[in-house]
Protein backbone atom coordinates (compact mmCIF):
# COMPACT_ATOMS: atom_id res chain seq x y z
CA UNK A 1 0.00 0.00 0.00
CA UNK A 2 1.20 2.98 -0.94
CA UNK A 3 2.08 5.54 2.05
CA UNK A 4 -0.45 7.66 3.37
CA UNK A 5 0.30 11.11 4.11
CA UNK A 6 -0.08 12.13 8.08
CA UNK A 7 -3.07 14.63 6.69
CA UNK A 8 -5.14 12.54 4.82
CA UNK A 9 -5.43 9.03 6.62
CA UNK A 10 -8.35 7.25 6.30
CA UNK A 11 -9.98 5.82 3.86
CA UNK A 12 -13.41 5.55 3.53
CA UNK A 13 -15.59 4.08 1.02
CA UNK A 14 -18.97 5.16 0.55
CA UNK A 15 -22.22 3.39 -0.93
CA UNK A 16 -25.12 5.33 -1.22
CA UNK A 17 -27.45 7.17 -2.88
CA UNK A 18 -26.27 11.10 -4.86
CA UNK A 19 -28.70 14.04 -3.52
CA UNK A 20 -29.05 16.90 -6.33
CA UNK A 21 -29.27 19.06 -3.56
CA UNK A 22 -26.11 18.61 -2.08
CA UNK A 23 -27.10 18.42 1.80
CA UNK A 24 -27.27 14.45 2.34
CA UNK A 25 -26.51 11.40 0.62
CA UNK A 26 -23.16 11.36 -1.51
CA UNK A 27 -22.48 14.92 -1.34
CA UNK A 28 -23.24 15.40 2.83
CA UNK A 29 -20.50 12.04 3.08
CA UNK A 30 -17.56 13.09 1.20
CA UNK A 31 -18.03 16.71 2.73
CA UNK A 32 -17.32 15.23 6.11
CA UNK A 33 -14.98 12.56 5.55
CA UNK A 34 -12.98 14.87 3.85
CA UNK A 35 -13.54 17.35 6.80
CA UNK A 36 -12.73 15.14 9.11
CA UNK A 37 -9.29 14.20 7.58
CA UNK A 38 -10.25 11.56 5.83
CA UNK A 39 -10.45 9.94 1.83
CA UNK A 40 -13.91 9.46 0.24
CA UNK A 41 -14.53 7.55 -2.33
CA UNK A 42 -17.99 5.80 -3.65
CA UNK A 43 -19.91 3.87 -5.14
CA UNK A 44 -23.11 4.82 -5.96
CA UNK A 45 -26.24 2.94 -5.18
CA UNK A 46 -28.87 5.55 -7.03
CA UNK A 47 -29.55 9.11 -8.41
CA UNK A 48 -32.13 11.30 -7.00
CA UNK A 49 -33.91 14.80 -8.19
CA UNK A 50 -34.05 16.39 -4.66
CA UNK A 51 -34.23 19.50 -3.05
CA UNK A 52 -34.64 20.72 0.89
CA UNK A 53 -38.38 20.35 0.02
CA UNK A 54 -38.35 16.70 -0.85
CA UNK A 55 -37.48 13.79 -3.14
CA UNK A 56 -39.01 14.26 -6.54
CA UNK A 57 -37.09 11.20 -8.36
CA UNK A 58 -35.18 8.27 -8.17
CA UNK A 59 -33.04 6.55 -10.97
CA UNK A 60 -31.67 3.18 -9.67
CA UNK A 61 -28.21 2.65 -10.63
CA UNK A 62 -27.28 -1.60 -11.76
CA UNK A 63 -26.49 -3.89 -9.37
CA UNK A 64 -23.83 -5.28 -11.56
CA UNK A 65 -22.98 -1.56 -11.61
CA UNK A 66 -22.63 -0.60 -8.33
CA UNK A 67 -20.62 -4.39 -7.38
CA UNK A 68 -18.41 -2.80 -10.51
CA UNK A 69 -17.67 0.21 -8.76
CA UNK A 70 -16.95 -1.81 -5.57
CA UNK A 71 -14.14 -4.12 -6.61
CA UNK A 72 -12.63 -1.48 -8.70
CA UNK A 73 -12.17 0.51 -5.67
CA UNK A 74 -11.57 -1.78 -3.78
CA UNK A 75 -8.67 -3.30 -6.17
CA UNK A 76 -7.06 -0.07 -6.21
CA UNK A 77 -7.15 2.52 -3.35
CA UNK A 78 -8.18 0.22 -1.02
CA UNK A 79 -11.01 1.05 2.05
CA UNK A 80 -10.46 1.35 5.97
CA UNK A 81 -14.36 1.38 6.53
CA UNK A 82 -16.99 0.74 4.51
CA UNK A 83 -20.38 3.22 5.13
CA UNK A 84 -23.50 2.93 3.16
CA UNK A 85 -26.06 4.86 3.28
CA UNK A 86 -29.30 4.67 0.68
CA UNK A 87 -29.82 1.26 -0.05
CA UNK A 88 -33.34 1.34 -2.21
CA UNK A 89 -33.36 -2.06 -3.59
CA UNK A 90 -32.70 -5.98 -2.58
CA UNK A 91 -30.87 -6.86 -5.37
CA UNK A 92 -28.64 -3.61 -4.65
CA UNK A 93 -28.14 -4.68 -1.19
CA UNK A 94 -27.19 -7.95 -2.35
CA UNK A 95 -24.48 -7.10 -4.31
CA UNK A 96 -23.01 -5.07 -1.79
CA UNK A 97 -22.94 -7.79 0.78
CA UNK A 98 -21.74 -10.39 -1.43
CA UNK A 99 -19.17 -7.92 -2.57
CA UNK A 100 -17.84 -7.27 0.99
CA UNK A 101 -18.21 -10.69 1.89
CA UNK A 102 -16.19 -12.28 -0.90
CA UNK A 103 -13.34 -9.13 -0.92
CA UNK A 104 -13.35 -7.23 2.85
CA UNK A 105 -15.18 -9.61 5.70
CA UNK A 106 -13.02 -8.43 8.75
CA UNK A 107 -13.59 -4.44 6.79
CA UNK A 108 -15.46 -2.28 9.27
CA UNK A 109 -18.45 -1.21 7.99
CA UNK A 110 -21.15 1.51 9.10
CA UNK A 111 -24.54 0.99 8.32
CA UNK A 112 -27.21 3.82 7.79
CA UNK A 113 -30.77 2.26 7.62
CA UNK A 114 -32.00 5.34 5.30
CA UNK A 115 -35.45 4.35 4.89
CA UNK A 116 -37.75 7.56 4.87
CA UNK A 117 -36.19 11.25 2.98
CA UNK A 118 -36.59 14.09 5.35
CA UNK A 119 -39.50 14.85 3.73
CA UNK A 120 -41.15 11.57 3.89
CA UNK A 121 -40.85 10.21 0.55
CA UNK A 122 -39.79 6.28 1.16
CA UNK A 123 -36.48 5.05 0.12
CA UNK A 124 -36.88 1.39 0.60
CA UNK A 125 -39.01 -1.22 -0.31
CA UNK A 126 -40.50 -3.73 1.50
CA UNK A 127 -37.77 -7.01 -0.10
CA UNK A 128 -35.08 -4.17 0.82
CA UNK A 129 -36.11 -3.93 4.09
CA UNK A 130 -36.01 -7.54 4.38
CA UNK A 131 -32.21 -7.43 2.77
CA UNK A 132 -31.27 -5.01 4.65
CA UNK A 133 -31.75 -6.97 8.12
CA UNK A 134 -30.65 -10.12 7.09
CA UNK A 135 -27.45 -9.38 4.59
CA UNK A 136 -26.46 -6.11 5.82
CA UNK A 137 -26.94 -5.36 9.33
CA UNK A 138 -25.42 -8.83 10.35
CA UNK A 139 -21.85 -7.48 9.10
CA UNK A 140 -22.29 -3.96 10.70
CA UNK A 141 -19.38 -2.57 12.89
CA UNK A 142 -22.85 -0.26 14.03
CA UNK A 143 -25.49 0.61 12.81
CA UNK A 144 -27.25 3.86 12.83
CA UNK A 145 -30.52 3.90 12.56
CA UNK A 146 -32.94 7.58 13.86
CA UNK A 147 -36.29 6.33 15.84
CA UNK A 148 -38.69 6.16 12.94
CA UNK A 149 -35.96 3.55 11.47
CA UNK A 150 -35.31 1.57 14.27
CA UNK A 151 -39.17 1.20 14.95
CA UNK A 152 -39.25 -0.32 11.42
CA UNK A 153 -36.48 -2.59 11.58
CA UNK A 154 -37.91 -4.12 15.04
CA UNK A 155 -41.50 -3.81 15.12
CA UNK A 156 -40.95 -2.10 18.58
CA UNK A 157 -42.68 1.32 19.65
CA UNK A 158 -40.04 4.01 20.82
CA UNK A 159 -41.63 6.82 22.98
CA UNK A 160 -38.47 7.03 25.49
CA UNK A 161 -34.76 6.42 26.28
CA UNK A 162 -35.82 3.11 27.28
CA UNK A 163 -37.37 2.10 24.10
CA UNK A 164 -34.55 3.07 22.36
CA UNK A 165 -32.75 1.23 24.41
CA UNK A 166 -35.02 -2.22 23.85
CA UNK A 167 -34.76 -1.56 20.12
CA UNK A 168 -30.82 -1.49 20.06
CA UNK A 169 -30.59 -4.60 21.84
CA UNK A 170 -33.37 -6.01 19.48
CA UNK A 171 -30.72 -5.03 16.67
CA UNK A 172 -27.93 -5.85 17.93
CA UNK A 173 -29.69 -9.82 18.27
CA UNK A 174 -29.42 -9.59 14.70
CA UNK A 175 -25.57 -9.68 14.32
CA UNK A 176 -23.81 -6.41 14.48
CA UNK A 177 -21.24 -5.44 16.63
CA UNK A 178 -22.77 -2.22 17.64
CA UNK A 179 -26.19 -0.13 17.54
CA UNK A 180 -26.43 3.57 18.04
CA UNK A 181 -30.20 4.55 18.47
CA UNK A 182 -30.54 8.34 17.32
CA UNK A 183 -32.79 10.42 19.57
CA UNK A 184 -33.31 13.40 17.54
CA UNK A 185 -37.55 12.04 17.23
CA UNK A 186 -38.05 12.52 20.94
CA UNK A 187 -38.54 15.89 22.32
CA UNK A 188 -37.46 18.19 24.75
CA UNK A 189 -34.58 20.50 25.29
CA UNK A 190 -31.72 17.70 25.21
CA UNK A 191 -30.74 15.31 22.34
CA UNK A 192 -30.06 11.93 23.45
CA UNK A 193 -28.31 9.38 21.76
CA UNK A 194 -27.97 5.55 22.81
CA UNK A 195 -24.90 3.09 21.88
CA UNK A 196 -25.51 -0.71 22.62
CA UNK A 197 -22.98 -3.18 22.10
CA UNK A 198 -22.11 -6.37 23.93
CA UNK A 199 -19.99 -4.30 26.80
CA UNK A 200 -24.06 -2.52 27.50
CA UNK A 201 -25.32 0.80 26.59
CA UNK A 202 -23.87 4.11 26.95
CA UNK A 203 -25.89 7.58 26.53
CA UNK A 204 -24.68 10.93 24.35
CA UNK A 205 -26.15 13.99 25.51
CA UNK A 206 -26.25 17.18 24.12
CA UNK A 207 -28.69 20.53 23.80
CA UNK A 208 -31.25 20.46 21.25
CA UNK A 209 -30.66 22.99 18.66
CA UNK A 210 -34.21 24.48 17.46
CA UNK A 211 -33.87 24.53 13.70
CA UNK A 212 -34.46 23.16 10.44
CA UNK A 213 -31.52 23.34 9.34
CA UNK A 214 -31.22 19.38 9.53
CA UNK A 215 -31.57 17.63 5.98
CA UNK A 216 -28.88 14.97 6.36
CA UNK A 217 -27.93 15.02 9.55
CA UNK A 218 -28.42 11.11 9.34
CA UNK A 219 -25.58 10.68 6.31
CA UNK A 220 -23.42 13.13 8.03
CA UNK A 221 -23.57 11.68 11.34
CA UNK A 222 -22.89 8.04 10.17
CA UNK A 223 -19.85 9.43 7.84
CA UNK A 224 -18.49 11.47 10.49
CA UNK A 225 -18.35 8.18 12.37
CA UNK A 226 -17.00 6.08 9.34
CA UNK A 227 -14.55 8.84 9.59
CA UNK A 228 -13.41 8.51 13.06
CA UNK A 229 -12.62 4.28 12.86
CA UNK A 230 -10.92 4.93 9.91
CA UNK A 231 -8.66 7.03 11.32
CA UNK A 232 -8.50 4.64 14.29
CA UNK A 233 -10.29 5.41 16.54
CA UNK A 234 -12.54 3.62 19.40
CA UNK A 235 -16.23 3.72 18.55
CA UNK A 236 -17.31 5.63 21.60
CA UNK A 237 -14.48 8.40 20.91
CA UNK A 238 -15.71 8.36 17.37
CA UNK A 239 -19.19 8.23 18.03
CA UNK A 240 -18.54 11.32 20.38
CA UNK A 241 -16.30 12.86 18.02
CA UNK A 242 -19.10 12.55 15.13
CA UNK A 243 -21.69 14.04 17.55
CA UNK A 244 -19.95 17.36 18.14
CA UNK A 245 -19.09 17.76 14.09
CA UNK A 246 -22.83 17.29 13.36
CA UNK A 247 -23.82 19.90 16.37
CA UNK A 248 -21.13 22.83 15.12
CA UNK A 249 -22.06 21.70 11.32
CA UNK A 250 -25.88 22.56 12.24
CA UNK A 251 -25.16 25.72 14.38
CA UNK A 252 -23.14 27.51 11.39
CA UNK A 253 -25.72 25.89 8.65
CA UNK A 254 -26.07 28.30 5.77
CA UNK A 255 -29.49 28.97 5.84
CA UNK A 256 -30.16 27.40 2.16
CA UNK A 257 -33.45 26.48 0.67
CA UNK A 258 -37.44 26.83 1.63
CA UNK A 259 -37.99 23.36 3.18
CA UNK A 260 -35.54 21.47 5.60
CA UNK A 261 -32.01 22.96 5.20
CA UNK A 262 -28.10 21.77 4.68
CA UNK A 263 -25.44 21.87 7.04
CA UNK A 264 -22.15 23.52 6.61
CA UNK A 265 -19.96 20.26 6.65
CA UNK A 266 -16.77 22.82 6.10
CA UNK A 267 -17.72 24.64 9.18
CA UNK A 268 -14.94 22.83 11.45
CA UNK A 269 -12.31 21.54 9.17
CA UNK A 270 -9.47 22.71 10.79
CA UNK A 271 -10.53 22.01 15.09
CA UNK A 272 -11.34 18.23 13.18
CA UNK A 273 -7.92 17.99 11.37
CA UNK A 274 -6.31 18.56 14.64
CA UNK A 275 -8.30 15.75 16.54
CA UNK A 276 -7.21 12.00 16.41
Amino acid sequence: MNDVPTGMRGRVLIVAGSDSGGGAGIQADIKTVTALGGFAATAVTALTAQNTQGVFGVLDVPPDFIRSQIDLVLDDIGADVVKTGMLNKSEAIEVIAQALERRSPALPLVVDPVMVAKGGHKLLDDAAHAALLTRLIPQAAVVTPNIPEAEALTGLAIADVEGMVAAGRALLARGPRAVLVKGGHLTGPWLVDVLVDADGVETFEGARLETTNTHGTGCTLASAIAAGLARGLPLKAAVSRARRYVQLAIAGAPGFGHGHGPLNHAHTVRPFEEQA
